[in-house]
C-alpha cells in the first residue's frame, strides 16, 4: 500500500512548486482522519522537496517550516473530523457502522480501553505511535473530552510527529544522488524505526512529568477542601 501511495505522491510532486503545501494539508487531513493513509509518504517527501528548493518559496528552511505548519494543520483538521463525528454520532452508531469507515469493533474497543486507562495524555502519546495514531481521537470525542484539552494534546503530539518526519526528509534531501520516491519513503521509514527508541524514551519522560505535575495539582486542590472541613 505504501509503495502504491508513494507512486501517486511522486506524480503530485511534479506540481509541488504550485500545490505542494495544499497537498500536504489535504493528505495529512486524510491521514489523521479514519481513512488509512501513511503520514510517512507525505511529510518525508515534503522535507526532501524543501531541502531541494522544489516547493513554493524556493528557500529550504522556509519551505520546511511552512510544510510543518501545513502538516500540523492538516493533522488537526483530520483529528477534529474524528472527534466531532464521534461526539455527534455516539458510541452505538460507531460500534454498529464503524466497520464501514475503517473502524473495526476491535480497534474501537482497544482505543477506548487505552483512553480510559491513561486519560487525556493518550491524545498526545498515541499521536506518536503507529496503528493507534488516528483512532485515539474517537474515544476522546465519545468521552466528551474538553475541546481545548483535546486540541492542545493533539497539536503537541501531531506537531512533534510532523516535525520528525519532515526532518528525516530534509536530511535525506541533503544526501548526494537521486532517489526515487519509493526508495525515499522506505529509507525514511528505516531511519525512523531505527531511532524509535528515542521517541519512546521521550514519551516515557513526558508521561512521568505529567503524572507528577497532575498529582501535585490534585493534592493542592484537595488541601483547601480539607482545611474547610477541619
Amino acid at each position: 500500500m505504501t509503495d502504491l501511495i508513494a507512486n501517486y505522491i511522486e506524480l503530485a510532486a511534479r506540481h509541488a512548486h504550485l500545490w505542494g503545501f495544499l497537498l500536504v494539508f489535504i493528505f495529512m487531513a486524510i491521514e489523521s482522519s479514519f481513512i488509512p493513509f501513511p503520514s510517512e509518504v507525505v511529510m518525508i517527501p515534503a522535507g526532501f522537496l524543501a531541502f531541494r528548493g522544489e516547493l513554493t518559496c524556493g528557500s529550504p528552511i522556509l519551505d520546511a517550516l511552512i510544510a510543518v505548519v501545513c502538516g500540523l494543520l492538516g493533522s488537526m483538521a483530520g483529528a477534529y473530523i474524528n472527534y466531532f463525528l464521534s461526539l455527534w454520532l455516539g458510541r452505538p452508531f460507531l460500534y454498529k457502522f464503524g466497520k464501514y469507515f475503517f473502524l473495526s469493533h476491535h480497534t474501537l474497543v482497544r482505543a477506548e480501553e487505552i483512553f480510559r486507562e491513561y486519560g487525556d495524555i493518550t491524545t498526545f502519546v498515541c499521536r506518536l505511535l503507529p496503528a493507534i495514531r488516528q483512532v485515539i481521537s474517537v474515544p476522546a470525542g465519545l468521552s466528551k473530552m474538553k475541546l481545548w484539552r483535546f486540541s492542545f494534546f493533539t497539536a503537541l503530539g501531531a506537531g512533534i510527529w510532523v516535525l520528525i518526519l519532515t526532518a528525516i526528509g530534509y536530511y535525506l534531501g541533503s544526501l548526494a544522488g537521486d532517489m526515487s520516491y519509493r526508495d525515499l519513503v522506505h529509507k525514511g521509514k528505516e531511519i525512523l524505526h531505527h531511532n524509535y527508541i528515542w521517541i519512546f524514551l521521550g514519551l516515557a519522560i513526558v508521561i512521568i512529568v505529567y503524572i507528577i505535575i497532575h498529582r501535585r495539582i490534585m493534592k493542592s486542590a484537595k488541601a483547601p477542601d480539607n482545611l474547610q472541613q477541619a
